[in-house]
């Protein structure tokens, strides 16, 4: 699904910023001083106002069929758990320059030194399978991460300084060794809170990393009712703890193994949520129907991803990776392989121009990778000992049925070839890629990663050792094999920084990406998003982009589904 793309992960109208895309630098406040609740189009906390009742059909191309697993700390399923059944502890919208609204936890509290956090978490919240929810859940999911290390997704414990959570009464305190409030969106907006009754005996105590969890017990707004390989169905949290919310009854969710059958889906209305890339959109979906409308709003990147581990020895190369770089030409990767939905990134790893304060223009010009350079990737690839008599021939995996990466894979291709290396290009089904991916078992890999309110939060997915592995190990985002002291110091300042210095600290680490090429960015990560409005209403819009709108985008996928409502059932 998108969703490994998200890495974006997290994702904007085409080529320019969308509405309420701040620059995102304004850090998250306490709950308390975030919108108020509202109504369903708000996507805050409703009072119930619409019937029940409807169906929406999500199409979203995973290039496989589901392994109907739920297990929301395992990055290759977590997608279809995590909003629809688990919930954070607070949403953060990204598209809304970090605004906070209260979910598990009604409100926090930052020490004066910002070195620790005082969450006051919601009564009366059951689980979904009746049990009452607590505190407890709560430390033990953090408690869990701690004891699991693969759990811990955003390198919590080991990177971010956490060093106690504690529960007493409702309330719950995170500790760190250092101020910490940049880490906010990660722990208290990505990690889906589990039952301790459930993951505390039997196979999900044994191996919490990779059990299956099928029957998954959460407090969110959907459960599963069924599941096989070709569909996931949900169906409303009958005691889902939002007043009246959510208002669908059910969710259907198709496998889909390639874009063009989901597409199709779409146009005729047949599924009335997509997440995949369309050609020629305007044409074959928005003139099909006034009902069928899009958005596409950019918070991360698409990148050509190196294996930098020394036991691949092209891509561990420097001169390799910077050939490569100087080959590609972005522009036409965007606009023939994405239709220039996607725009073209830039070597400093920077969304432009959702995050241009961020981004150091002259660094990139200085280092030539402004526009493509031929001549010195071919001067670079003879320097590593390649040549048209003995030619460097690398492989690419990525994701069957993404026609947009296979498209824009093309035209790297002929890019490449036209320096001197032969590239092949591997379609992998979703779960072979990212066990390739994960455990590092690959040349090149086309991948994007989820953002956040600022560059740091993807850079710090891709860049910052602790979320790296050994080859052969699951990495939880730095999939290359990056490792610098002098970045991963550069990360661990920012969390004291004040505003401007970490303007200057995220400019340094983008100079590393010029620097040592440890990823390769093509496009600019959109959100695809494709939304019918016939039946259904409160869909998030440019105008009221209450949650990052992809079907793919976790937690928000959760804002989403909760305020969703059938016009029919209305009436």
């Amino acid at each position: 699904m998108r969703g490994i793309k998200r890495i974006a992960v997290t994702a904007v109208a085409i080529g320019v910023l969308a509405a309420g895309c701040g620059g995102g630098s304004k850090p998250v406040g306490d709950a308390a001083s975030s919108n108020p609740p509202a109504s369903a189009g708000s996507g805050n906390q409703g009072s119930g106002e619409f019937k029940k009742g409807g169906t929406v059909t999500i199409a979203n191309v995973g290039g496989q069929t589901w392994p109907c697993q739920f297990n929301p700390f395992n990055p290759s399923v977590n997608q279809v758990a995590l909003g629809f059944v688990y919930e954070p502890l607070t949403f953060v919208n990204v598209l809304k320059d970090g605004g906070a609204t209260p979910m598990l936890a009604t409100g926090f509290s930052w020490s004066p030194k910002k070195d620790s956090i005082v969450f006051t978490i919601r009564s009366g919240v059951k689980w979904s399978d009746g049990q009452p929810f607590s505190a407890d859940d709560v430390a033990y999911t953090f408690n869990l991460m701690k004891q699991q290390p693969a759990l811990d997704l955003y390198s919590l414990w080991t990177g971010a300084g956490l060093t106690s959570v504690t529960a007493a009464g409702d309330k719950v305190t995170l500790k760190f060794k250092a101020p910490a409030e940049p880490y906010f969106f990660n722990f208290a907006n990505q990690v889906g809170i589990v039952p301790k009754h459930i993951w505390s005996a039997g196979e999900a105590a044994a191996k919490p990393a990779t059990w299956a969890n099928p029957k998954p017990v959460g407090t969110g707004p959907f459960t599963v009712a069924s599941c096989t390989s070709n569909v996931i169905s949900y169906v409303a949290n009958g005691t889902y703890w939002q007043p009246g919310k959510p208002y669908l009854e059910k969710i259907q969710y198709p496998a889909y193994l390639d874009n063009n059958p989901a597409n199709l889906d779409l146009q005729s209305g047949k599924a009335q949520w997509g997440g995949q890339y369309i050609p020629n959109i305007e044409q074959f979906y928005k003139a099909k129907s006034p009902d069928n409308n899009y958005w596409f709003p950019p918070t991360a990147n698409v990148a050509i991803v190196p294996n930098l581990d020394p036991s691949h020895k092209a891509t561990s190369t420097l001169a390799v990776r910077q050939a490569i770089a100087y080959a590609i030409d972005r522009e036409q990767i965007s606009k023939i392989g994405e239709s220039g939905y996607q725009p073209a990134a830039n070597q400093s790893g920077v969304v432009t121009p959702t995050f241009d304060r961020y981004f150091d223009k002259d660094a990139l010009t200085a280092a030539g990778y402004d526009k493509p350079n031929p001549d010195k990737a071919k001067q670079l690839l003879e320097s590593a000992g390649y040549s048209s008599s003995n030619p460097l021939k690398l492989t690419v995996i990525t994701v069957t049925g993404y026609t947009d990466w296979d498209a824009s894979l093309a035209v790297v291709k002929q890019q490449l070839a036209a320096v001197g290396i032969e590239l092949t290009i591997s379609d992998l089904q979703q779960q072979s890629y990212n066990q390739k991916l994960f455990t590092g078992d690959y040349d090149l890999a086309y991948s994007s990663q989820s953002g956040g309110p600022t560059p740091y939060y993807e850079l710090r997915q891709l860049l910052y050792s602790k979320n790296s592995a050994p080859i052969g190990q699951q990495a939880s985002s730095n999939y290359e094999r990056y490792v610098n002291p002098d970045v991963d110091k550069l990360f661990d300042q920012y969390a004291s920084a004040d505003p401007d210095t970490q303007v200057k600290l995220i400019k340094q680490i983008s100079g590393f990406m010029i620097k040592d090429v440890p990823i390769i960015p093509t496009t600019e990560s959109v959100n695809w998003y494709q939304y019918n409005t016939k039946d259904i209403g409160g869909w998030p819009t440019q105008e009221n982009p209450y949650a990052q709108p992809a079907p793919y985008n976790i937690p928000d996928v959760g804002q989403v589904v909760a305020n969703l409502y059938s016009k029919s059932a209305q009436k």
